[in-house]
């Protein structure tokens, strides 16, 4: 995986840009190396939105198409009405997709969050029929834990590919959990997802960090957020000492990891995906990973 292939653009927040700032931002990511696009059935609306925004606007050439990776996510019900792991409702919102982005096939279909109600022999259903069919050529989950993957691993055959997991300097506990492994009393040893990262580097499972620079569960930017004061103090120092941006920073903090994570934004400022593609060319020293893990608010035993 080259540094470039380690951020992926999020098409999030596309639906209501015009098709000019929609092909600006495309362009933009391309010319700084990306080619990894990520989308949801939900986004926009509820009903494909943003997908359909993403075709809209680009028409992508079939030369063009194949020159990049499009994955998409499906099982939250449209309306904040729970969700749906039947092959029915998989299949069908994949095709939705599929129609929505005008493409024959999708380089990643994910399940977006985890449904209590899951019978894993119904998704394997649906993923045998999208793969024989050649709509989807793998899969993922989003938001799983280990026990939710190995339940899903029951019955489907085909690899998980991927589980994008929110990950980053504002939301941490990914990695800070087994940092505090075993310290009684400390809220951060707490293991609230089986062990996520070091079975996802056991089993080959790539892990996509969304919204990198969020604190907590949509609370800000750490960035803007006005209690982080020493974690923006730390990355502006380093960026100063690296000559490069606090965003660029943040980014290769992820990156620096040796899960070789992918970086989702979600951002639509061409500049900023440049700033990210070159923290991804960046790597952080020890001493500056956990300087800025501690300046987090996060605890080294």
């Amino acid at each position: 995986m080259s540094e470039a292939a380690r951020i992926a653009l999020g098409m999030m927040r596309i639906e209501n840009l015009s098709d000019g700032e929609i092909r600006d931002l495309y362009a933009g990511a391309r010319e700084a190396g990306v080619t990894h696009f990520d989308h949801a059935d939900i986004y926009g609306g509820g009903e494909h939105g943003c997908e359909r925004r993403f075709n809209e606007a680009l028409q992508l050439s079939p030369a063009e198409r194949e020159q990049v990776v499009l994955q998409t996510k499906c099982g939250i019900r449209s309306g904040g009405r729970g969700f749906d792991f039947s092959a029915q409702y998989i299949v069908r919102r994949a095709e939705e997709s599929l129609e929505a982005l005008g493409t024959e096939y999708l380089d990643v279909l994910m399940l977006h969050r985890p449904d209590t109600l899951v019978e894993p022999e119904e998704v394997a259903s649906a993923f045998s029929q999208l793969e024989a069919a050649g709509k989807v050529r793998s899969f993922g989950v989003s938001n799983h834990t280990t026990p939710q993957i190995e339940l899903l691993k029951t019955a489907v055959t085909q690899p998980i590919a991927v589980n994008q997991v929110q990950f980053g300097l504002g939301h941490a506990a990914l990695v800070a959990q087994g940092i505090a492994a075993n310290m009684e009393g400390l809220k951060q040893s707490a293991v609230r997802d089986g062990g996520l990262l070091e079975y996802a580097r056991i089993n080959g499972i790539t892990l996509e960090a969304w919204s990198p620079f969020q604190r907590g569960f949509f609370s800000g930017s750490i960035f803007e957020q006005g209690g982080l004061r020493e974690l923006q103090a730390v990355l502006a120092r380093i960026a100063t000492e690296r000559g490069t941006t606090p965003t660029a920073i943040a980014t290769a903090w992820i990156t620096r990891h040796p899960a070789r994570m992918r970086v989702v934004l979600g951002t639509t400022r061409v500049s900023r995906v440049g700033e990210a593609v070159a923290g991804a060319q960046l790597v952080l020293s020890r001493e500056e990973w956990y300087e800025l893990f501690v300046a987090a608010g996060y605890e080294v035993p």
